[in-house]
């Protein structure tokens, strides 16, 4: 027997009036009319590619744009009395806070490190900071270590700052919120190299360009989450303020950012995690320390190199999230008893620091370091040698990249490119119609036809090729990993750690096992963009399945109906918003790691935005840039459907 659940829904629209019957039969009104259209189309346009005519050539543009800048960097007053003036501040702020992490000697800075962490979360994570921090300088990584943590000091600083300010003024009154709502929402579906090449033509290659990608990039969790926060205040805490006779101020001071401090700390957490992730990236616009020698690493396909500098990355990234998460957890202590513990903080600092320049050196001595990378290359080179092509029945890992993009990456790829240009946006345009409003599908045709007047028709449907592939094989495993976590409490307690530790990692150090294991190319670039992408989706489909309601599940046993019944039309049915989320936040994340597959073989936009940084032909990395956010930008509108359809579906 088979349990039916019905969810009453409260409508405007009377069952019999033309607007209702076309919200029933809306998915059919819309795939007729798109078969019309592409008969229609098929006579009057015919086939082809993006045709020339509609091309608008931005290279002569743009690269003058360019050489003006180079010429002018030096002697506008813009550049002298604006941007020169934030150049040198941000040299001069990350030069500090090095010049202090170095004083303070590996001692100081590990013993700060487990005294902060202990005073925040406890002697567990105490412990595990201390060891992150010495197994960094055992891998002889303390030098790029401190580089990148001082880099993330200045941007998550100003990061928190500039999102704080944001989100306050979106927070407290509607028409910013309004006006900056879409501006975060671009922003969150924009891959991080995108960021690059802007920051790049003003600002050049350097520290400067990094350290601001990284802030554009970071700061809008801390502004969508503060304005989050101060909004969803309590009405009546809110109300009993005012009726107390506080000021505006008053009200913001002692009631809306106290009642929004889950979500400052949350926002705090996620501005962090992707400061550190866009500081490794960075590393291509010279932004140094451990991504610059992961990024030179997989350059030279040197595996154990890349993995020396990428443990230290996991491990900074681990101590750096759970000590913030845990800050959260354990706020609302007094000044009386937070006074003694900072002191206590501060004099082990010194006193460590002191101690160790008093015996030896504050830098961690050559002597004690541990080499991997040979190791780990004599490792790497024997799985070339019988692992990657020539095993008995399997095959070896190079034949499985080798079919993979002969049977699913090529097929998709030129399958593409062979559609019509105007039936693939009228396909975008149907997609977005069903899931979406018009709206979005305005949103969604305009940006996939801006990617063909920008004139990178083909490398963008070879990107969109490898983000339609990736995002099938993430959401097949993610959801019945998902399924079966959310159906057994000891699989959900098995995963949950490991999905801890791979929601934490940057972006960069996924490219590092998958190059190990498949060499480069395309379908290591896809590899990487799964691995990435699927911790979320598993968590979001677990989340989703848990969250239907406990009442229904037993409704539809008492109807007796089977586990699998249950599954297919109860939990599925009714956990379709969470599994729709699932799926756009699998596109945008498959969606950014397939952009940085360009470092390692992975071709089109990717390539074109590295070979851009890479020559200085900044004209086409701009094009490229332009034509990964019009991608992404599309991609999540057509996978994002509005609450009310939402609700429909459920």
């Amino acid at each position: 027997m088979t349990a039916t659940v019905t969810t009453p829904r409260a409508t405007g629209l009377d069952a019999s009036t033309p607007a209702s019957s076309f919200a029933r039969h809306r998915t059919g009104v819309v795939l007729v009319g798109a078969l019309a259209l592409l008969i229609l189309g098929a006579f009057l346009i015919g086939g082809g590619t993006w045709p020339g005519s509609l091309t608008v050539d931005l290279t002569g543009p743009l690269g003058h744009v360019s050489d003006w800048i180079i010429d002018n960097r030096d002697t506008h007053p813009l550049f002298l009395y604006f941007f020169g003036h934030i150049s040198n501040a941000v040299v001069l702020s990350v030069r500090g806070v090095y010049l202090v992490l170095l004083a303070a000697g590996w001692a100081g800075v590990t013993v700060a490190a487990g005294l902060i962490a202990w005073r925040v979360a406890g002697v567990r994570l105490a412990l595990t900071a201390v060891a992150a921090f010495i197994l960094c300088a055992l891998l002889g990584m303390w030098v790029p270590t401190m580089q990148t943590l001082a880099l993330m000091v200045v941007a998550v600083l100003a990061s928190v700052i500039l999102g704080a300010l944001l989100g306050l003024a979106a927070g407290l009154s509607d028409r910013v919120f309004r006006s900056l709502r879409p501006v975060l929402d671009t922003m969150q579906v924009m891959p991080a190299f995108a960021y690059l090449l802007p920051v790049v033509l003003v600002f050049g290659i350097g520290v400067p360009a990094a350290v601001l990608a990284t802030v554009v990039y970071a700061a809008p969790p801390m502004a969508r989450l503060t304005a989050l926060g101060l909004r969803d205040a309590d009405a009546g805490v809110m109300e009993a303020a005012a009726s107390l006779g506080a000021t505006g101020r008053q009200r913001l001071l002692t009631a809306r950012l106290p009642l929004a401090r889950k979500e400052l700390l949350l926002g705090l957490n996620q501005t962090i995690m992707m400061a550190l992730s866009m500081a490794v990236i960075a590393s291509v616009i010279g932004a140094g320390g451990l991504g610059d020698r992961v990024y030179q690493a997989l350059a030279s396909v040197d595996v154990g190199a890349a993995l020396a500098a990428g443990i230290p990355i996991v491990l900074l990234a681990v101590v750096l999230d759970r000590v913030t998460a845990a800050a959260g957890n354990r706020i609302g202590t007094t000044a009386r008893q937070a006074g003694p513990a900072w002191a206590v903080v501060v004099a082990g600092t010194v006193g460590a620091a002191v101690v160790a320049r008093l015996v030896s050196k504050p830098t961690w001595p050559d002597a004690w370091t541990v080499g991997i990378a040979e190791p780990v290359n004599e490792a790497v080179g024997w799985m070339t040698d019988h692992l990657y092509s020539g095993v008995p029945v399997i095959g070896g890992t190079a034949d499985w990249a080798a079919h993979f993009t002969t049977w699913i990456l090529d097929p998709v790829r030129d399958g593409l490119q062979w559609l019509p240009w105007w039936a693939l946006l009228l396909l975008v345009a149907v997609l977005a119609m069903v899931i979406g409003t018009w709206r979005t599908t305005l949103t969604a045709v305009l940006a996939m036809a801006a990617i063909g007047v920008l004139g990178v028709w083909d490398p963008a449907l070879n990107t969109l090729s490898q983000v339609l592939a990736g995002v099938a094989v993430t959401l097949v495993i993610g959801f019945a990993v998902g399924i079966a976590a959310s159906r057994s409490e000891r699989v959900e307690r098995l995963l949950r750690p490991v999905l801890d530790v791979f929601q934490t990692m940057p972006q960069f150090v996924y490219l590092i096992p998958v190059v190990a294991l498949f060499g480069v190319g395309r379908a290591p670039a896809v590899a990487a963009a799964v691995i990435y992408a699927l911790p979320a989706v598993v968590r979001i489909t677990t989340q989703g399945m848990n969250g239907v309601d406990p009442v229904v599940m037993e409704s539809s046993r008492s109807l007796g109906a089977t586990g699998m019944q249950q599954l297919r039309k109860v939990q599925l049915p009714l956990a379709r918003p969470a599994l729709l989320l699932a799926v756009n936040q699998g596109v945008v994340l498959v969606l950014a790691v397939v952009v940085i597959g360009g470092l390692v073989g992975g071709g089109a936009l990717g390539y074109d935005v590295v070979f851009g940084l890479a020559q200085g032909d900044l004209a086409t990395g701009l094009v490229a840039g332009a034509a990964i956010v019009c991608l992404g930008l599309m991609l999540d509108r057509v996978t994002q459907p509005t609450q009310r359809r939402t609700e429909k579906g459920a």
